[in-house]
């Protein structure tokens, strides 16, 4: 490669030969440098920086594989180097990086006061440190994931250099760009896009519509690519929602091996969401468009980004992810196409707005010609409850409930709002403001999910963040008790109970369980806190729907009355209202100069079109799925 040859002698000029470099490598997006004298890059720091400044791209300094010693000793010196109060839980070898990966409570404290403590393990050890943040409270799916990347280090090492060829192949000249609508656009679900340019191809995002069992409407539509999937670049992930990561599995059913690029958390939790779906559907006696080894090949594929870095993705494109503020890891997507050609934003799923869980979303970008931006709530009557009111109402519903010895079921999504529900649930305990004796359930995958979170408190706002460094994580509060299939009959015929069950529009999982349960009880309550998608039980039950059939065990069937309380507060959306959506559009910098709406239903996309038009003087479409539009 010519530019391998590039990098190799642009290190060659800047490290002097007493640094014994062996080998320079390209992984993926990055630059991984092999020395059998790591010391002279901790003396000499300036190296890897100007290294990093001259080619833009994030530099690795690793041993040469002659100096690492056996895995036993090195885990036995890495144990004497480290301090106890590191808690370490667990340390892996990955030999074909040269690096060991330890996995702390406090990765503070492996790192060391200016990184002296990681650079003696290389120095004694010969092994790179990766150090990863463990969980506040066990998690069997992180712990997986994490097991599952080492295992397959050799294979994932060749992904990046395979990567790194297409990557860094030769540029093309200037030419069109153009985006395809393939699912999301004038609905909610199945959210996807194909943008091209003459030399590239990259989807970004790929989920299902899982209120909809229908194929036609459930899945993007893939069959309208006219180039086999195995052709595609590279695929963007914004966050870990069905409805943008749910179908991605399937695409390496269908053959495509290369890059998925996406947050750290964002692969973590979309894996949990995928299990999940799978063991779901089993459970309905339905077949699930992929497997789990169609889900294990996914992530072998995963490259993680942090937000604000730009990387390479192909010849004539930059990635680089910024916060949208929605769920653990969310992110707006920034495309830097061809030499300044064009510059795309996706702006995802955003909160533009106050949330406990996350900072402000990002609203500055270094270019910006084409923003495609959510309407779930773009609607002109979408105007959310102001936050500091639905935290009142809230409390009232529950204390009317539970004071009268009823049990308040709140369907949540298991990533993002439930978290956002249980900060606001273990504000009010600490404040007083809940019977002591009113007990909260977690069930289904929020505990999984909740954990996660407590991994990535870089991630989370500054206050939340703080308390989990703490190891005082609201997730894991005393408060919480965690609810098992077999106690949901007890649950409900004690009553005074908040029971904090997925899936939040109730198309599955315990929550459903629990309002059958609950549901001709008129003391207990139903709360929605999150969007409820077309054909959702849970949009029926708004709908006022008063009964449903209910299939037995035995399989005789009988009806449902719907008798008990149901209210709805939209304060709480991870998703932004009209007024909030407006507000972002007004303050990004650079202000577009195109807009496209997606992800809402199709009266809400043509409403914000027509305004963002009328308002800000810029032109504004709502796109069909299928329409094709040339943005360069």
């Amino acid at each position: 490669m010519e530019y391998l040859k590039e990098v190799r002698e642009t290190v060659a000029a800047i490290v002097p030969r007493e640094a014994e470099v062996t080998s320079v490598d390209l992984e993926g997006p990055e630059i991984a440098v092999y020395t059998k004298n790591p010391r002279a890059f901790h003396d000499n720091e300036d190296y890897v920086k100007s290294i990093a400044h001259q080619l833009k791209k994030k530099v690795n300094i690793r041993s040469d594989k002659s100096l690492l010693i056996e895995e036993k000793d090195a885990r036995e010196k890495i144990m004497q180097i480290v301090p106890p109060e590191a808690k370490i839980a667990d340390i892996q070898f990955m030999e074909p990086f040269s690096e060991v990966v330890i996995e702390a409570l406090k990765p503070g404290l492996v790192i060391g006061k200016s990184g002296l403590t990681s650079k003696e393990i290389i120095l004694q050890t010969g092994w790179t440190p990766r150090i990863l943040r463990s969980p506040t409270a066990p998690s069997e799916m992180l712990k997986g994931i994490r097991h599952h990347l080492v295992k397959y280090s050799s294979e994932r090492k060749k992904i990046l250099q395979e990567t790194a060829k297409k990557i860094y192949s030769e540029k093309p000249s200037p030419s069109w760009v153009r985006l395809t609508p393939l699912g999301g656009f004038r609905q909610v679900g199945r959210s996807c896009m194909l943008v091209e340019t003459r030399r590239t191809k990259v989807l970004i995002d790929c989920g299902i519509n899982v209120s909809n069992s229908d194929p036609d409407e459930a899945y993007p539509y893939l069959d309208a690519i006219r180039f086999p999937i195995s052709e595609l670049d590279a695929i963007i992930l914004s966050h870990a929602h069905m409805d943008h990561c749910g179908f991605i599995p399937y695409l390496f059913k269908a053959g495509y091996r290369g890059p998925v690029y996406c947050t750290e958390p964002t692969r973590d939790l979309a894996a949990l969401l995928l299990f999940d779906y799978i063991d779901v559907m089993a459970k309905e006696n339905k077949e699930a468009a992929f497997s789990e080894r169609d889900v294990k090949e996914m992530l072998k594929y995963c490259i993680t980004r942090d937000y604000r870095e730009v990387t390479d993705i192909a010849p004539d494109m930059r990635l680089t992810f910024h916060n949208a503020a929605h769920v653990l890891g969310s992110a707006s997507v920034h495309l830097h196409i061809g030499e300044g050609a064009h510059n795309l934003v996706y702006s995802a799923d955003i909160k533009y707005g106050f949330t406990r869980l996350f900072n402000n979303v990002d609203i500055n970008y270094p270019r910006l010609e084409t923003l495609i931006v959510e309407s779930t709530y773009g609607g002109k009557d979408d105007i959310q409850t102001a936050r500091e009111e639905t935290e009142a109402q809230f409390l009232r519903i529950i204390q009317e409930t539970t004071n009268q010895g009823g049990c308040v079921l709140i369907p949540v999504f298991a990533v993002g709002r439930a978290q956002e529900i249980q900060l606001v649930i273990e504000n009010y305990y600490r404040k007083g403001l809940i019977d002591p004796d009113v007990k909260v359930y977690v069930d289904g995958m929020t505990r999984e999910s909740s954990a996660i979170h407590t991994a990535y408190p870089e991630y989370l706002r500054n206050a939340v963040q703080k308390r989990v460094l703490q190891n005082d994580s609201p997730f894991t509060s005393s408060i919480f008790q965690v609810a098992k299939p077999e106690d949901r009959d007890a649950i409900v015929q004690n009553g005074k109970a908040i029971i904090l069950a997925s899936s939040g529009m109730l198309t599955g999982g315990p929550s459903v369980q629990y309002f059958y349960k609950l549901a001709e009880n008129p003391i207990n309550t139903l709360t929605f806190v999150g969007y409820q998608g077309e054909g959702s039980l849970g949009r029926k039950i708004l709908g006022g729907i008063k009964s449903l059939p209910l299939t037995e065990n035995d399989g005789r069937t009988r009806k449902i009355n719907v008798n008990l309380r149901i209210e709805k507060f939209d304060g709480f959306s991870g998703h932004s209202d009209r007024p909030q959506l407006s507000a972002y559009v007004r303050n990004l910098k650079p202000k577009p100069k195109r807009i496209l709406t997606d992800h809402g239903e199709a009266t809400k996309c043509v409403e914000l079109a027509k305004y963002f038009s009328a308002k800000f003087a810029i032109t504004s479409q709502a796109l069909r799925n299928l329409d094709s539009v040339r943005l360069k």
